[in-house]
């Protein structure tokens, strides 16, 4: 599965952030800040816009990192879930601050975030799916190609392209119906003073001039990490409002 980290990587992660580490952030920043962005960007078609949702989401996971339950599913399914649920609200935001609209034009800025949320999942499922899923329907659907040709392109029987086919679009299904993962926090995240990205959907190299303990790696836009405050343990500045 692409981007996929086992559980015991997902804890300690979880771990490492609790207690406060810099690096841990940079970590978790490099492996998911390119989902992050994109989803974010499906949902709000705007580049700007999901830069700030991408700086919301790991603001929030870096304040709230007890919030991931692994029990209930990967780190990477809770983080896309965040994303979700922010773009969308701030979607609805960028069409509530265009108004007032009738009740109509609000069931059709509705029915668009709906459509904007769906079509962020199905991008996630895709990724996520197991390869061989992923590139029958990418030749079947993309490419246009018949089961047949499907079959000798995968190198399998055309029965077994047509249980991949099917198991891809039975995945594709869910994303009208079901969030990211069984994990979703009751809320999605507010503004936070967490290290900035970059406005980009990959960060850049860090720079092993900066050792982690001194500064967030220049993927954050070469900021600080927190440091010792009054408002919380380990440093970490109070939580901005959640949506």
């Amino acid at each position: 599965m692409a981007n996929d980290a086992s559980p015991r990587w997902d804890r300690k992660m979880q771990q490492r952030l609790e207690r406060g580490e810099a690096a841990a952030l940079g970590e978790l920043y490099d492996r998911f800040a390119p989902l992050v962005h994109g989803l974010a960007h499906r949902v709000l078609d705007d580049e700007a816009a999901a830069d700030r949702t991408t700086r919301e989401v790991f603001g929030y996971v870096w304040e709230h990192p007890a919030r991931y339950d692994p029990r209930r599913g990967p780190m990477r399914s809770w983080i896309a879930d965040l994303t979700q649920r922010q773009a969308t609200a701030s979607l609805r935001d960028r069409h509530r601050n265009a108004g007032p609209y009738s009740p109509e034009q609000a069931a059709t800025v509705e029915e668009k975030v709906r459509a904007a949320s769906t079509a962020a999942r199905a991008d996630y499922i895709v990724t996520s799916m197991p390869a061989p899923l992923r590139a029958a329907l990418e030749l079947a659907y993309f490419q246009r190609r018949d089961c047949r040709q499907t079959a000798a392109n995968l190198g399998v029987t055309e029965d077994e392209a047509r249980r991949r086919l099917r198991l891809g679009l039975q995945l594709l299904a869910s994303a009208v119906s079901r969030p990211f993962g069984p994990s979703a926090p009751a809320e999605a995240p507010g503004p936070s003073g967490a290290p900035t990205p970059p406005g980009r959907t990959a960060p850049a190299p860090r720079s092993p001039a900066v050792p982690p303990s001194a500064a967030v790696p220049p993927s954050y836009g070469g900021g600080a990490p927190p440091g010792p405050a009054a408002s919380g343990p380990l440093g970490r500045d109070a939580p901005g409002p959640l949506r």
